[in-house]
């Protein structure tokens, strides 16, 4: 891509005011490729403190509800409404939300993390999971089932809009093909690498996430009540939203006195906490891709993992970690008493998987699949 293109790049995303995996791959490519970035919803304190020197652009008043489904429906909706298409060259449109966004804007890359997992994957487990209940019996339902409906045809209604897909996994990819019956190409979203180091085998063991019920930490919880003479301390993000504070609520409810959970750490404390954790424990259901297990790697640290999702196109099963079918508490407890006996023997083949997933080897990929639709 010519220096010129480069400079005339614009990155869309529904929201830029919780920062967590998603939002970290907008701001490395905002800063490798010299974009500007537009959200409806942002908080400059929150990307600053994750280490990013990126101002993003708001769009509208920044006024968006907290919760459900107003949030999202809304976010569409000014997406959809910006039109800044003769200021750029070109567009990158990097949230599920954010999809309405290409109507207006061409020639434009996709880059995707998951279709909007409640309305299609996860479509079940939202309905019988954190839909609320209410007074008279199975209406939240019937009404989430027409605001499906709904979003479904609007969703893919926007993406026959978008010009190149990109997935961050070859996970996102077959969800991608299933739901929306497009093609893509996978590359992988980037860790900075040389930003993380190896400290100590320390005494705690780290887990990292946002505070939604699919990320599954109450097995974590289970799993540590069974362990007392370990630790576990876990980094949750979480949005103001009542669903998100709900499960923040009974996470802390559950939690056993050897667990610490604290939220929103910034970019060095997180790091410091990688480098001397024992080793690194996901149990997110059928994860996108999964860009804290990278960043344990990147930190010489073993990843216990479910053996789903993009886990399985990250972890090496016995090298870099392991990976547990249908993992439940007391696989995590044997998972832990296993690796805990030597973590330290993971540390080189770690660091080795982690250089596969760079940022220059992520910005290289989205290069080469931006020439190809220009």
């Amino acid at each position: 891509m010519s220096k010129d293109v480069r400079k005339k790049v614009a990155i869309f995303h529904n929201y830029m005011d919780n920062i967590g995996g998603a939002e970290m791959v907008v701001l490395a490519l905002a800063r490798e490729l010299g974009a500007d970035v537009y959200s409806p919803a942002v908080n400059q304190g929150n990307i600053r403190k994750m280490g990013f020197d990126v101002k993003v652009n708001l769009i509208g008043d920044g006024a968006l509800p907290l919760n459900a489904p107003a949030r999202q429906q809304l976010a569409l909706r000014a997406l959809r409404r910006l039109d800044i298409s003769k200021q750029y060259d070109f567009f990158i449109i990097a949230g599920d939300w954010a999809v309405s966004a290409a109507v207006n804007h061409k020639p434009n890359l996709w880059y995707v993390h998951s279709p909007i997992r409640e309305i299609w994957d996860l479509y079940e487990y939202a309905r019988e999971h954190i839909v609320p209940g209410g007074l008279i019996p199975n209406l939240n339902k019937y009404l989430f089932d027409i605001w499906v409906r709904y979003n479904r045809f609007l969703n893919r209604k926007y993406v026959g809009h978008t010009g190149r897909i990109v997935c961050n996994s070859e996970n996102t990819r077959q969800r991608v093909q299933k739901y929306l019956k497009r093609g893509a190409a996978v590359v992988h979203p980037p860790v900075d690498t040389s930003e993380f180091y190896f400290g100590k085998t320390g005494d705690y063991w780290l887990s990292v996430n946002r505070l939604l019920a699919h990320k599954r930490i109450d097995i974590q919880m289970n799993a540590f009540r069974e362990l007392p003479n370990e630790k576990l301390v876990v980094v949750g993000t979480y949005e103001k939203a009542d669903h998100f504070l709900e499960y923040k609520k009974y996470i802390e409810s559950v939690k056993p006195d050897n667990v610490t959970i604290r939220s929103h750490v910034g970019a060095d404390e997180l790091r410091k906490l990688y480098a001397n954790c024992k080793g690194f424990i996901t149990t997110a259901r059928d994860e996108d891709f999964g860009l804290t297990a990278v960043e344990a790697m990147a930190s010489g640290k073993p990843v216990i993992a479910p053996n789903e999702g993009g886990y399985k196109e990250t972890v090496i099963e016995g090298a870099t970690g392991t990976l547990l079918d249908d993992i439940d508490a007391e696989k995590l407890v044997q998972a832990v008493r296993t690796i805990g006996e030597n973590p330290g023997q993971y540390k080189d083949a770690c660091l080795r998987r982690a250089q596969e997933f760079d940022t220059q080897v992520f910005i290289e990929g989205i290069k080469r699949e931006i020439e190809r639709q220009v």
